[in-house]
């Protein structure tokens, strides 16, 4: 297998009137970048977003739950796969978990943080006591933990990882076999222009008023800004394929998804309020054999506040990968991308020129995923 590839995935997507995620004060993400203020979508926002669309498309036993409540949920199995009630079944839940050593939450049956697993890790969890579950609900708690205490329960949470789990990663700090290395990174969204909050002043009008009644039922404010963004995530093929036991298939299943769901998924906040799915007008992914290279750079000088901001983020994105290319000299290995710019148009027929120099001529986003399964495979397959 080849030692080092990356595959780096460059989105540039423009989203209307938004709050799509909030900080403590309820108001959009900012940073300051270049001097000035900008849009600011946190990755674990992001990353959020892409792992549900990603397990959306998977059959549940190959999905992963990320819970506090493990207790409850291999509870849930144990009742389903025996005729134990509630209460027997928490128990050996509990017991076999207890193996695991997580910290205890302040609340009953909770850990202490969240912990990311395959349903399908689980599901095996509870197998183990299916065929002895009714001798061990006659136990004490000490008899049931040494009963117990020799089933593989930490070996099914090390192996057999779901695709969600080997690309996203696992942190458990006090329990270091428990770990899996991500993946995939994924920087935080910002806009390559300057931005400013805006603030929605609405009112509610109570449906039951009488006639004669005047006001508001509430008000209330929400914040909220519009922008173009620029979205970057990579992906290191070698540890993915390392943590699905060194599948390569799978891996490359995995890639080809979370490529789709990276591209298409669009965090949640306040969607009722705004409405704010849209679909990128660029996509490109990079396969590299040196290291990840993330392009924000292209907007540390922010595109100015004029017709064709998304035409011209995407333009200076194209024009940064030459230079970078030129400069540098490292070539990648596979360059292309799917954009919604024409060379047929005068407004954008400077971008779609440029982003032809850099990335080759545009194809659809089916094809573009097709091809790059294609040159990775064919990477693998030749010398290490």
């Amino acid at each position: 297998m080849t030692k080092r590839l990356y595959i780096d995935v460059h989105v540039v997507q423009t989203v209307p009137p938004a709050n799509l995620n909030r900080d403590d004060q309820g108001n959009p993400k900012e940073a300051i970048y270049g001097g000035v203020r900008r849009s600011r979508v946190s990755s674990q926002a992001w990353k959020r977003a892409s792992r549900q669309h990603f397990d959306a498309q998977a059959p549940e036993p190959d999905r992963a739950t990320r819970t506090k409540r493990i207790t409850n949920e291999l509870l849930a199995r144990i009742t389903r796969n025996t005729n134990l009630d509630r209460e027997d079944a928490g128990r050996i839940a509990a017991a076999l978990l207890a193996q695991l050593g997580l910290s205890q939450g302040k609340k009953a049956g909770d850990t202490a943080y969240l912990l990311f697993y395959g349903n399908a890790q689980l599901d095996a969890v509870a197998a183990l006591v299916t065929g002895r579950a009714a001798d061990l609900a006659t136990l004490d708690e000490k008899a049931l933990s040494e009963a117990v205490k020799e089933l593989p329960v930490a070996e099914s949470f090390t192996t057999g990882h779901p695709a969600g789990v080997a690309l996203f990663g696992r942190m458990v700090a006090d329990i270091p076999k428990l770990n899996v290395d991500a993946a995939v990174q994924v920087a935080h969204a910002l806009s390559t222009h300057e931005t400013q909050i805006e603030f929605d002043y609405f009112t509610a009008v109570d449906d039951r008023n009488e006639q004669d009644e005047t006001g508001a039922g509430m008000i209330g404010t929400i914040g909220f800004n519009s922008a173009t963004l620029y979205r970057y995530a990579t992906v290191g093929f070698a540890q993915l394929a390392t943590n699905l036991d060194g599948d390569t298939e799978a891996a490359l299943d995995a890639l080809d998804r979370f490529v789709d769901s990276f591209a298409l998924s669009v965090p949640t906040g306040y969607q009722n309020s705004f409405a704010h799915r849209t679909r990128p007008s660029l996509v490109a992914v990079v396969v590299r054999t040196d290291q990840p290279v993330n392009l924000v750079s292209a907007f540390e000088e922010p595109i100015a506040a004029e017709t064709g901001i998304q035409a011209n983020s995407a333009r200076r994105l194209a024009q940064e990968h030459i230079t970078a290319t030129q400069v540098w000299g490292d070539a990648p290995l596979y360059r292309a991308a799917s954009h919604t710019f024409t060379t047929n148009e005068t407004r954008t027929k400077d971008t779609a020129e440029t982003l032809i120099q850099a990335f080759g001529e545009p194809v659809t986003f089916a094809d573009l995923r097709t091809t790059l399964r294609a040159r990775v495979t064919a990477a693998l397959e030749g010398p290490a």
